[in-house]
């Protein structure tokens, strides 16, 4: 074969979606391929054009531009354009200019059009909206029960195998209990009922309900045990249990399958499995006694975002441990602060918002919380709970995590309100709606109770999730806002990139990628009363109850994952070089696989932006 020709042949086999076709096809086509050099500048092909060729850019790099001289994508070695027209038979929608000298392998339409009507590989390529290669991609990416750490995906089941459930009955005497415990050697005891789970009984609950306060010990087990525990499927991971008990404060957690229990294991089960695991810096954070110290811990975040990712853990679980880190210096500044200032003037709650309420906390989000109290404080007694923000705001802000610019923080005093007008703020967002004020307002919707007592929040959050549905012109708004927030992607998949400022020629992952999704799965949710906070967790929700396809919350899952994924890494190396973190990377930055899901990603976001506009009529939202 002529050198020239196996040259070719080799760069094509190098790239999709020719690479998927069979060596004598390849050769084959090899030797009907021309080519054609650009020089720097040179216009390729102009808006209006007709075209009958396909381009493969073998070097250099060329700036394809819409009509409205939007840059779409900047194609590079081993991209193709002009595949578009000539799939629809239409004059080119583009101008496609070459930024550098560049060289291109050139192929006739009917060539491309035999290679896309009787090979799978070139048709999917070219046509397929994306949604399984994103799911691949998000896959690969999701590989943290492989990496160094295996305990990191070790089941809850596994840790406790061979270890019979030592459980007693909620008749049995204190006495029983203790005796039991002393002669298993065992901190806690499940209490079961007619073979069901009914509570748990620690030694803590011993010391402290017992001893200390002189109880009868001839008295049932049941009046000391902790009724309703916490529990989790044995099928669970390490991960999760340790990230659930640390944010919870329980050290025990009993494992259940159908209401029966199979097993349980201790804080220190967890803790024992690896003793250089970062989840350590959690139980760094509750032993410092200072705001210094505090910040100490929260320098070495980046550090364990670096190991995580070495050990290819996923986006899921880096978001999750952040939010843990930040969720476990939340409540320390607010024992610290409350150790100071002496007790509360009467039942409160501290909220946080946003990124960290939802678990998907990433390395450069910023402080988002609120506080709210129980009706009928007097108005003198109210200065503790400022005291209180001011104090955490500025801790947190030592401890790296920067004052958010809205100034969406319990500081504020409207973010500082009683359960009264919390839910007024409700009610008037639900049934008032303005444009502006459902934009400020969506960060309340996502909102978890950190510390304090969670009940005031949750009748507030369970009338918001039931007034909800009915509140179409704010959902419409919602809606409408959602769908506004496009993917950087333009017609046939090319990426569009920010045209002017400090981030111009990236791409903004966070608007139209990651919280795209955030902002259709929160929409969704509330039109059907779905309690979950976290994105995942309402995409799973909505498909479990059937208002979303299995296959389009998966699909919506991966994109996200992937998405949140490659942000994150893009964050890591920034922070690594020094660099503050944002959220726009550059084409450069991104590995071929990387740019190809994105696209896919992007693709799967685009088409459920259009699904929400066609349920909420969007074009007629005023």
């Amino acid at each position: 074969m002529d050198v020239e020709v196996r040259e070719v042949a080799d760069f094509l086999a190098a790239h999709e979606p020719w690479s998927e076709l069979d060596s004598r096809l390849m050769d084959e086509l090899a030797t009907r391929m021309q080519v054609r050099y650009y020089r720097r500048g040179t216009p390729i092909m102009m808006v209006g054009q007709p075209n009958n060729i396909v381009h493969v850019l073998r070097s250099g790099a060329v700036d394809i531009v819409d009509a409205t001289g939007q840059l779409v994508e900047r194609t590079e070695p081993g991209g193709s354009f002009g595949a578009s027209s000539l799939l629809s038979r239409a004059p080119s929608r583009y101008t496609i200019t070459a930024i550098e000298d560049s060289l291109a392998y050139v192929m006739s339409a009917d060539v491309f059009h035999h290679l896309h009507q009787h090979h799978e590989a070139v048709r999917q390529f070219y046509e397929q909206v994306g949604e399984t290669r994103v799911r691949v991609a998000a896959s690969t990416v999701r590989q943290a029960d492989r990496g160094a750490s295996a305990w990191l995906g070790l089941e809850l089941g596994e840790i406790s195998a061979g270890r019979e459930p030592i459980t007693t009955s909620p008749t049995s005497t204190i006495r029983q209990a203790a005796q039991l415990m002393r002669e298993r050697n065992v901190s806690a005891l499940m209490v079961v009922a007619d073979s069901l789970l009914v509570g748990i009984v620690t030694d803590r609950d011993l010391r402290n309900k017992v001893v200390a306060s002189g109880l009868d010990i001839a008295l049932p087990v049941s009046e000391v045990m902790s009724p309703r525990p916490l529990t989790m499927d044995p099928g669970a991971r390490a991960f999760e249990a340790l990230l659930t008990m640390t944010s919870r404060n329980v050290r025990h957690l009993p494992l259940v399958s159908e209401g029966r229990p199979v097993g349980l294991v201790s804080q220190g089960d967890l803790l024992r499995l690896e003793q250089a695991n970062p989840l350590f810096l959690i139980g760094d954070i509750a032993r410092q006694n200072d705001v210094a110290g505090l910040a100490a811990v929260n320098a070495r975040r980046a550090q364990v975002v670096s190991q995580l990712f070495a050990q290819d853990a996923s986006a899921d679980d880096i978001t999750h441990l952040l939010t843990a880190l930040a969720d476990a210096t939340h409540r320390r500044l607010l024992e610290l602060a409350t150790a100071e200032l002496g007790e509360a003037p009467g039942r409160w709650c501290w909220l946080v918002l946003g990124s960290q309420a939802r678990g998907e906390l990433g390395l450069s989000s910023d402080q988002d919380h609120a506080i709210l109290y129980e009706d009928g404080i007097e108005q003198a007694r109210l200065g503790w709970f400022e005291q209180v923000a001011i104090r955490v705001r500025d801790g947190l802000a030592e401890c790296g995590y920067a004052v958010c610019d809205g100034d969406v923080m319990a500081t504020n005093p409207r973010w500082r309100a009683s359960q009264s007008q919390w839910r007024q703020y409700f009610h008037r967002w639900l049934n008032e709606p303005e444009p502006q004020a459902v934009l400020h307002s969506q960060i309340f919707f996502d909102a978890r109770v950190a510390h304090g007592h969670a009940e005031l929040f949750d009748q507030v959050r369970t009338e918001t999730l039931s007034m909800a549905p009915q509140s179409r012109r704010f959902l419409a708004h919602l809606a409408a806002q959602a769908v506004q927030r496009q993917p950087p992607i333009g017609f046939f998949r090319g990426f569009v990139l920010e045209k002017e400022g400090d981030h111009r020629d990236t791409l903004d992952l966070k608007a139209g990628g990651v919280h795209a999704v955030i902002e259709l799965a929160r929409v969704h949710a509330l039109n059907n009363s779905i309690s979950a906070v976290g994105t995942t967790e309402r995409l799973r929700a909505l498909a479990a109850q059937g208002h979303l396809t299995q296959q389009g919350a998966n699909d919506l899952i991966d994109a996200f994952l992937f998405c949140s994924h490659v942000r994150l890494r893009h964050q890591n190396r920034q922070l690594a070089s020094g660099e503050r973190s944002d959220n726009f990377v550059s084409p450069d930055e991104l590995s071929t696989f990387e740019k190809r899901h994105l696209r896919d990603a992007f693709g799967v976001i685009r088409k459920a932006q259009e699904g929400l506009g066609y349920l909420f009529q969007t074009h007629l939202v005023r």
